[in-house]
């Protein structure tokens, strides 16, 4: 019994062979509807999913199979405490193949343990998503005609992005294949996929902060979203910039705040943002100076230099 949990499970052989039977089934869909004929998925997802979980249900279908499952884990006994380990076991007594998709980091891989079926990892945490790199792969090969010698940029979340994280140890198995990663310090890949990945194959790869640093040597730009559900913690995933400062103030009897106006600017002093004297201040007055506070939410990744303009108000008509 096979269970695919990881893509780097599959020799390269193996999944040539899949992307031949994938090709034979998108451009002759009516030869395969009755090759799941009696066949039962179970599809368990443990957090939101639309396209994934929909796929899923209608490639079973498309088949000639039936599907059953649920797409809320509060509607089953998960709510009154049923563990993973037993949820498979039982489920996997009613269905020929178990699909699921979790929060957790190494879930696919445990209920493969307690499964009596086959178990497909749909997204376990921000670990890996194999099936998503099938698709992947498919779409490059098909696109492209194949895979060796391309130079790929991966864009965005690097660091929680199972889907990254799959892809990656999938186009390693290929030659001269050459990686562009593009992110945020903060969302870079985890060191895990640098050290036993990358460098273990000697992969020739490099990180960079710019998109457009990165566009001119690309074959294909593969995008993905920052995962708000992946953080710890609303601080860690909405960045702040504060910004704090001393306004000379030799006059005593003059406290009012000048306007600021602040520019964002990123390593080459292009200006990345700018805001007006509406940026909101924190004004504290102390003697002979004026203390002032600037937080400013969700400012550019790319922002090395902030840069303040004071300009004092001009009296009313």
């Amino acid at each position: 019994m096979r269970h695919l949990i990881d893509f780097g499970d599959l020799p390269r052989h193996e999944w040539d062979a899949l992307y031949a039977r994938a090709s034979q089934i998108m451009d002759d869909p009516s030869q395969f509807v009755d090759v799941c004929k009696g066949r039962v998925s179970c599809n368990l997802f443990y957090e939101p999913s639309t396209r994934t979980n929909f796929s899923f249900q209608t490639a079973m279908l498309r088949l000639g199979g039936t599907v059953f499952g649920f797409a809320d884990p509060n509607s089953s006994s998960v709510a009154k405490g049923e563990t993973l380990k037993d949820t498979i076991k039982m489920v996997s007594g009613y269905a020929d193949v178990v699909v699921m998709r979790t929060p957790w980091e190494g879930s696919a891989k445990a209920a493969s343990l307690y499964s009596a079926v086959p178990v497909v990892n749909a997204g376990d945490g921000g670990h890996m998503h194999p099936t998503q790199t099938m698709a992947d792969l498919t779409t490059i090969t098909r696109l492209r005609g194949g895979v060796d010698g391309l130079s790929l940029g991966l864009c965005g979340d690097l660091k929680f992005g199972r889907t990254v994280h799959s892809l990656i140890e999938a186009l390693v198995r290929y030659t001269n294949v050459k990686f562009i990663l593009i992110s945020p310090e903060e969302l870079r890949i985890p060191s895990y996929i640098r050290e036993d990945v990358l460098k273990k194959n000697n992969i020739e790869f490099q990180e960079v902060e710019r998109l457009e640093d990165a566009l001119p040597d690309l074959d294909i730009l593969y995008m993905t979203r920052v995962q708000k559900e992946r953080f710890f913690n609303e601080e860690d995933y909405v960045r702040k910039l504060e910004i704090k400062g001393y306004i000379a103030n030799t006059n005593p009897f003059e406290v009012e705040m000048p306007l600021i106006r602040v520019e964002v600017l990123d390593k080459n002093t292009n200006l990345l943002q700018a805001l007006n004297d509406k940026t909101p201040l924190t004004v504290l007055e102390a003697e002979g100076r004026m203390a002032f506070r600037i937080v400013l939410n969700r400012p550019s990744p790319l922002a090395k230099y902030v840069v303040l303009t004071f300009v004092k108000k001009q009296p009313a008509d």
